[in-house]
């Protein structure tokens, strides 16, 4: 399906933070219509405004879509909103709400798709989990795959019990990263060099190594291809391999333990 095919009926956008507009962004930048867009968002950004799209107006009757992207504590005053809405494919970007819970505001009978993209969708980089409840067939996946590719990759799932452990890796993951930046830029900060020279070797270092790791290539192969023996990269893997196994696999389990205390 091409993102064109959805005009007739349009889009509508429940929520337009920070994930929402990088999805309209991506949208209207792969040819959407902003008049095929309707967007509902209390405070809307000087750019949504500017944008086009049918923004707070009269919800359509049957949009093709309408993506849900508030925040989940949002959810119980922004869902009754859409209960009037017919022969519509619900897609929820909210982190820890479970389709359980989509159900039950819209019924049984509703089409329900649950995805997880992250932040690099701001820069169409991103990469999205989507799972479907019973009733969301295969060209409702493929729908809901063609808005949110783009932004990125799209892969589905097989269960929904999965989605807390894609919360806790490529959800959160991005912070990780970020965060792994900041604390290279620090340490060659500790060893001479001046902070800005520092932070733009860490931010190429990351971004080059991401580029190469996406050929496909094994990383442990793109890792040992790097490390002579003896040299200065297995000196510093000696240290980093001893405690970072251990500390990412807590980091990614409490990301997921706490998307699953978010629908408990």
């Amino acid at each position: 399906m091409d993102l064109l095919e959805l005009n007739d009926r349009g889009v509508l956008l429940l929520g337009c933070g920070k994930m929402g507009g990088a999805l309209l962004a991506g949208w209207l930048e792969k040819g959407l219509p902003p008049a095929s867009v309707a967007v509902l968002d209390p405070k809307p950004s000087d750019w949504l405004s500017d944008t086009g799209v049918r923004l707070n107006a009269e919800l359509p009757a049957r949009p093709a879509i309408t993506l849900i992207a508030v925040k989940p504590q949002m959810m119980g005053d922004a869902l009754p909103v859409l209960r009037g809405l017919a022969d519509t494919l619900y897609v929820s970007i909210a982190a820890g709400t479970p389709i359980a819970a989509f159900e039950e505001a819209f019924g049984p009978e509703a089409r329900i798709v649950r995805a997880m993209p992250n932040t690099p969708a701001a820069i169409g980089r991103g990469i999205t989990a989507i799972i479907g409840n019973a009733q969301a067939d295969d060209a409702d996946l493929d729908m809901a795959e063609t808005l949110l590719d783009a932004v990125g990759e799209v892969v589905r799932l097989d269960d929904e019990a999965q989605m807390d452990a894609v919360t806790g890796l490529s959800g959160s993951g991005p912070a990780y990263v970020f965060h792994m930046i900041e604390t290279m830029a620090e340490a060659g900060i500790a060893q001479g060099l001046d902070r800005e020279l520092a932070l733009r070797l860490a931010r190429a270092t990351v971004a080059g190594a991401g580029a190469l790791a996406m050929t496909g290539e094994d990383p442990g192969q793109l890792r040992r291809d790097v490390t002579s023996p003896n040299g200065t990269t297995q000196a510093g893997l000696e240290v980093l391999m001893a405690e970072l196994p251990d500390l990412m696999a807590r980091t990614v389990a409490a990301a997921a333990d706490r998307s699953r205390e978010l629908r408990a």
